[in-house]
């Protein structure tokens, strides 16, 4: 895998570490964060990841072929050149068969964002620090939402971007916002832009949402007839009616065949997972499935009842169907195509997870738990971690972050005791005692366990 613009690696780095058998490459423009890169991946002892300073505009073939190649946050805030070289390295980059994953901001939405950005730039013109513009930026932002009366439709829209943008952190709006450079475009015109060089639209990276307006039956009938069957010109139409303000687009070569839709031997090579707790349903004969962030399903299918119970006691482990079979024996969930309709289905209202490889994580908190040496790595010096499961996990409790700091391998539930006890010896011993156990269902929870 090839990342441009990686920053200092904090993408591929937790990515070398939990697949040994595969070769990372990354490169960025700026210097410092690719030092600090190489000095997380020394520390950490990797053979299969190498980080190095380079523009894109001078490197070529000699760099190799990779199966995937990853730009993330970068073709909507370069130059058109630069937009061009990417796409060009593409074709001497991919395997025949290989993948790139290319993230941009699309319009119709993104002309929100660039009013923003726009009256942003234009209050803060001559500052030189960003922070200082951004918080300068924010503060005007808020004089022009405050200034107009409630219920305002300008105020409303504005008011409402502000506040997700406040959410993130600041170094996400230096990039997006301040950047001198700044084309989002129509996804129609990206993927012309990619025929121009040899390569085709795949699909996006995610499943849409539940609420997408591409699963409604009437929606689906008035696009085919305006669009027929080509998919492009249907995926602009879809961005209309979504208001879609961002894309991570999948593209592979043009002249690969590619079969769109499920085949049910698909499912074969995949595993699953699922992080829902079981409760009793409403209805009769139901089960109700809840994930971490509320989402609740109900349903009365033995094998939905069956396959998501099995899964969420494996949870963060998956399972692959094989091994499910003989659990759903007797359930009517098989892998036929209504079987794989239903899969589908549960993968779309995030149920279940598809995977494509099996994560190196611990089944159950074992007597000397370990966790991932880049987790232990990252809390040093983060609230936010990177799991095995390759998810940002937030640890929020100091404690927690001294607690993962220990996990090591070599200590048992007495020894970490006595460890944690030294580090917050302003909390009493009763405290750590009783936080200990939650606290190591949560990080195997996270999938920060190793096996």
């Amino acid at each position: 895998m090839l990342e441009v613009a990686c920053g200092d690696g904090a993408n591929l780095i937790p990515m070398a570490y939990a697949i040994p058998t595969s070769e990372f490459v990354g490169f960025d423009l700026a210097e410092s964060p690719i030092e600090r890169g190489q000095e997380r991946i020394r520390e950490l002892g990797l053979g299969n990841v190498r980080l190095f300073q380079g523009d894109l505009m001078e490197l070529g073939a000699g760099l190799g072929r990779f199966d995937y190649v990853v730009a993330h946050g970068f073709y909507a805030w370069v130059p058109e050149p630069v937009r061009n070289r990417l796409l060009a390295l593409l074709d001497e980059w991919l395997t025949d068969d290989g993948i790139a994953f290319i993230s941009y901001n699309s319009l119709p939405g993104a002309y929100m964002r660039t009013m923003m950005r726009e009256m942003m730039r234009f209050r803060t013109q001559g500052m030189e620090d960003l922070n200082e513009r951004v918080a300068e930026g924010f503060k005007f932002l808020n004089f022009l939402v405050e200034e107009r009366s409630a219920g305002d439709a300008y105020r409303t829209l504005v008011e409402a971007h502000l506040r997700k943008m406040e959410a993130r952190h600041p170094a996400v709006t230096c990039h997006d916002e301040m950047s001198d450079a700044y084309e989002p475009v129509y996804f129609s015109d990206f993927a012309d832009h990619a025929r121009q060089h040899g390569l085709q639209y795949l699909s996006e990276a995610e499943l849409p949402p539940p609420p997408d307006p591409s699963y409604r039956a009437e929606i689906q009938s008035a696009l085919k007839e305006a669009s027929g069957d080509d998919l492009v010109r249907k995926e602009q139409m879809l961005d209309f009616l979504r208001m879609r303000a961002y894309r991570e687009t999948l593209l592979c070569r043009a002249d690969r065949q590619v079969e769109r839709g499920f085949p049910v031997d698909v499912f074969r090579r995949l595993q699953f997972a699922s992080q829902t707790t079981a409760a009793p349903g409403e209805g009769p004969g139901a089960t109700a499935f809840v994930l971490p962030g509320g989402i609740r399903m109900e349903s009365n299918h033995p094998g939905v009842i069956a396959l998501l119970t099995q899964l969420g006691e494996a949870w963060p482990a998956s399972l692959g169907f094989e091994e499910l079979a003989p659990l759903l024996a007797g359930t009517g969930l098989t892998l036929n195509a209504e079987g794989a309709t239903l899969l589908v289905r549960l993968a779309v209202a995030k149920m279940i997870e598809l995977r494509a490889w099996r994560a190196p994580v611990s089944r159950t908190v074992t007597e000397r738990p370990r966790a991932s040496a880049v987790c232990r790595q990252e809390a040093r010096t983060e609230a936010n971690v990177t799991s095995l499961l390759h998810k940002v996990v937030n640890l929020g409790d100091t404690r927690v972050r001294g607690l993962l700091g220990l996990l090591d391998g070599t200590r048992d539930r007495k020894e970490l005791l006595v460890a944690m006890k030294r580090e917050f010896a302003e909390t009493t011993p009763g405290e750590l005692e009783a936080g200990l156990e939650p606290g190591l269902r949560r990080v195997h929870a996270m999938g920060i366990l190793e096996a």
